[in-house]
C-alpha cells in the first residue's frame, strides 16, 4: 500500500502578481516521522503588502489549525499575539501561521486602506492588493482543518444588556462563529462550533482571574434574517465554514485591556484550541520589549555598503540613490523602512534617488523605533560610501557584517555567525560591512577553498564557490568536511569569522503518479509497481535542499540510457519499453542527483499481471 496525500499539503505561492502552483506534499510514510517541519512563504515580497506565511509541522501528524492575524490593522492585540507562534514547535499536528494578513493597514494603524479585507472572502468585483492577499487566505483555509481569526472588539460582549459598553452588540471578550450548529451538506458531517467555543470559553476562563473579563460564546446566526451581523457573511470565518466545511471562529480580545492582557488572552485562546484539536505544542513566550533600530545596512549610489546607526546622520549629494538593504532590531518581524516623502510605506531594497534632506523612519509594525536623518550636502564629492565609512572608523563601535550570496539568493549575516548550508550549494562571498576599517583593505578567507591558485592571495570575495566539490576536506575544522570558517583579517589582525556548517544532500521521498490516479510517495530504495501503458509523472521531489536548487531527476531502463524528468511530465517509460516483452517485465530506476552527487533512487517494476488488470 502506498500513502496518499492530504489536502493540507498544497501549498499556492504568489509573487509579483503572477500565480504560481507549488505541491507541498507532506504525509506519513511507515515508520517515520514528518518529511518536513518548517515552511516559510513570503508572498509579494518587496511591495508594501507582503505577506509571511509560516507553516509548522509537528513530529507526528495531527489536524491543521490556520491563525490569523492583522487581517484589520487596528488591532494589534491579534496580530502580536500570532507572531510568537510563527517561532513555534509542535510535537503533533500542524500550524499554518499568517501574523500580519494586512500589514499596509498595520504600519498606517488603521482598520482598511482600500476595503475591509474581512469583508472580501464573498463574490467580490474590486481588484486591489486586498483581492491578491484574500485569494492566498482562501487557499490557506482549503488546506485547514479549523482557523482563528485573530482580532479586537469593543466593550464586551454579554448575552443580555447590562450597560452601553457590555451587551450583545459588543464583540470584546467573546469567541465568535455564524451558527450554533451546522451540517455539512456535502460529507453529512455536523461541526457544534457552539460546544467547541464553550468549553474554550471555559478552559481559558479558569486561567482569567476577573470575572468581568472572562470570554463567552457569541453566535452571530450570520445567514439568519433577523441577525444583527449581516456583514459577516463576506467575512473569513463565514467562507471557511460554508464553503469548505470547517469549523472558524473570531477571537475577539477587548479593546479596553491592556496591550500585555490583549495578547495573553488570545495566547490563552490559541493554547485551548490546540488542546482541543490534539495539537501539542511547545507553548511560546510573550516578549513585550520596547522595539529598538540597532543599524541600517544602505548602498549610496549602488557602492560599498556603509553602516548607519539609529540617530546618526547620513551625508549624501542632491540626486545620490540610497538602498537600504537590511534593518536590525531586536525585533526579526514587523520592520518597515520608510524614507519620508520619497517611495512608499516600505522603501527597504528599492533604490531611491533623494533630492532633498530628510529622514529615514524604521517602524516595528505602527511603533516608530528609530530613525536616521539624511543631510543634502555639496561641494563635488563623489566617494559618498567611503566617506561614510571614514566617519564609522571613528565611532569605533566594531560592527562587522557579511554579505553572501547562497545560489544566487543574496543575505545578510552577523559576525560569528553559523550559515547551514547543504553539499552542492554555491556560495558567492559578496563582500564585508564594517565600520572597523576600510572594507576593501581587508582580507577575506574562505579556508580550505583557493580562488586563483596561480595567484594565490588568501582573498576570496567575488568567487561562486561550489560546495560539493571546490573545498578541501583537509582545511575543514575537525578535518571532517563538514565545518569551514571564513577569517577575515583588517592590517594583519584577525577581526571576525563566519562559519559555514555543511550537510550532505538528502532524499526524502519522491511522488509519482497518473495523471488523474492516486499519488504515491517512495523514500529511497523503495520498489513500487507500475502499468507501463498507463503515462507515469514525477509530482514532487523532497530534499534537504532549499528550494531543491539544482536536484534533478533521471529514469534509466535496461538500455542503461539516462533521461531527464521533469516534474509534471510523464517519465518516457512507454518510449523506453517499446516491445511487448519489454512491457511484461521491465525495471527502471528513477534516480535523483544535485550537481553530480547521488542522493538515491527508487525501483519502478513492470509485470505481466499489473499490465493485464489494465
Amino acid at each position: 500500500m502506498f500513502p496518499t496525500v492530504n489536502r493540507a499539503g498544497f501549498a499556492v505561492h504568489v509573487k509579483a502578481g503572477a500565480i504560481i502552483f507549488v505541491i507541498a506534499l507532506v504525509f506519513i510514510l511507515p515508520g517515520s516521522v514528518r518529511a518536513q517541519k518548517r515552511i516559510h512563504t513570503a508572498f509579494f515580497e518587496g511591495t508594501d503588502y507582503e505577506l509571511n506565511v509560516y507553516r509548522i509541522y509537528g513530529k507526528e501528524p495531527g489536524k491543521t489549525l490556520l491563525l490569523i492575524g492583522g487581517i484589520q490593522g487596528d488591532e494589534p492585540g491579534g496580530y502580536l499575539s500570532v507572531d510568537h507562534y510563527a517561532d513555534t514547535s509542535l510535537a503533533k499536528g500542524n500550524l499554518i501561521v499568517v501574523p500580519r494578513a494586512n500589514f499596509r493597514s498595520i504600519v498606517a494603524k488603521r482598520r482598511k486602506i482600500n476595503e475591509d479585507m474581512n469583508r472580501k472572502f464573498g463574490e467580490d468585483p474590486k481588484s486591489n492588493y486586498e483581492t491578491e492577499i484574500v485569494a492566498i487566505l482562501k487557499k490557506l483555509i482549503s488546506e485547514s482543518d479549523c482557523l482563528l481569526n485573530l482580532h479586537e472588539g469593543s466593550g464586551f460582549y454579554s448575552a443580555k444588556w447590562e450597560g452601553p459598553h457590555r451587551n450583545p452588540k459588543r464583540y470584546g471578550q467573546s469567541i465568535i462563529a455564524d451558527v450554533d450548529t451546522y451540517v455539512d451538506p456535502k460529507t453529512g458531517k455536523t461541526i457544534h462550533l457552539g460546544e467547541m467555543a464553550r468549553f474554550v470559553s471555559q478552559e481559558i476562563n479558569k486561567k482569567i482571574k476577573n470575572p468581568r473579563n472572562h470570554f463567552h460564546f457569541n453566535n452571530h446566526r450570520t445567514q439568519e434574517v433577523s441577525s444583527l451581523h449581516k456583514e459577516q457573511r463576506k467575512s473569513a470565518t463565514y467562507y471557511a465554514l460554508y464553503t469548505y466545511g470547517i469549523p472558524a471562529f473570531g477571537i475577539e480580545s477587548s479593546k479596553s485591556l491592556s496591550m500585555e492582557q490583549k495578547i495573553r488572552h488570545h495566547n490563552l485562546t490559541i493554547n485551548a484550541f490546540m488542546d482541543r484539536l490534539g495539537i501539542v505544542p511547545e507553548t511560546p513566550g510573550i516578549k513585550l520589549e520596547r522595539p529598538v533600530l540597532n543599524y541600517l545596512v544602505i548602498s549610496i549610489n549602488d557602492s560599498l555598503p556603509v553602516v548607519v546607526k539609529d540617530g546618526q546622520p547620513l551625508s549624501i549629494e542632491a540626486g545620490d540613490t540610497i538602498m537600504i538593504s537590511h534593518i536590525e532590531s531586536n525585533y526579526k518581524r514587523g520592520l518597515t523602512a520608510d524614507i519620508a516623502g520619497y517611495g512608499t510605506v516600505s522603501d527597504i531594497r528599492k533604490k531611491i534617488s533623494i533630492t532633498k534632506p530628510t529622514k529615514i523612519i524604521v517602524r516595528k509594525d505602527y511603533y516608530a523605533c528609530g530613525s536616521i536623518n539624511i543631510k543634502i550636502i555639496g561641494g563635488g564629492k563623489k566617494l559618498v560610501a567611503e566617506a561614510a565609512v571614514s566617519d564609522q572608523k571613528k565611532t569605533g563601535s566594531g560592527i562587522l557584517l557579511y554579505k553572501i550570496k547562497i545560489n544566487g539568493d543574496e543575505r545578510i549575516f552577523e559576525n560569528e555567525e553559523h550559515v547551514k548550508l547543504v553539499k552542492g550549494d554555491k556560495v558567492e562571498i559578496v563582500d564585508v560591512i564594517s565600520d572597523i576599517g576600510n572594507p576593501s583593505e581587508m582580507i577575506v578567507n574562505l579556508k580550505g577553498y583557493v580562488g586563483a591558485p596561480d595567484n594565490n592571495t588568501g582573498e576570496d570575495r567575488g568567487y561562486v564557490i561550489n560546495t560539493g566539490r571546490d573545498l578541501w576536506k583537509s582545511y575543514s575544522l575537525g578535518k571532517r568536511g563538514k565545518y569551514y570558517q571564513m577569517i577575515v583579517e583588517n592590517n594583519g589582525d584577525i577581526i571576525g569569522k563566519l562559519f559555514f556548517d555543511l550537510e550532505d544532500p538528502v532524499l526524502k521521498y519522491v511522488v509519482i503518479g497518473t495523471e488523474n490516479g492516486e499519488l504515491r510517495g517512495l523514500t529511497p530504495g523503495d520498489t513500487a509497481l507500475v502499468d507501463v501503458d498507463t503515462p507515469l509523472k514525477l509530482f514532487d521531489i523532497s530534499t534537504n535542499v532549499v528550494r531543491n536548487a539544482g536536484v534533478k531527476a533521471f529514469i534509466a531502463g535496461s538500455d542503461a540510457v539516462r533521461r531527464p524528468v521533469d516534474i509534471g511530465k510523464p517519465m518516457a517509460i512507454n518510449n523506453i519499453a517499446n516491445s511487448d516483452a519489454d512491457k511484461a517485465s521491465c525495471s527502471y530506476r528513477l534516480e535523483i542527483e544535485r550537481d553530480k552527487i547521488f542522493l538515491g533512487s527508487v525501483t519502478l517494476n513492470c509485470s505481466r499481471e499489473t499490465h493485464n488488470e489494465k
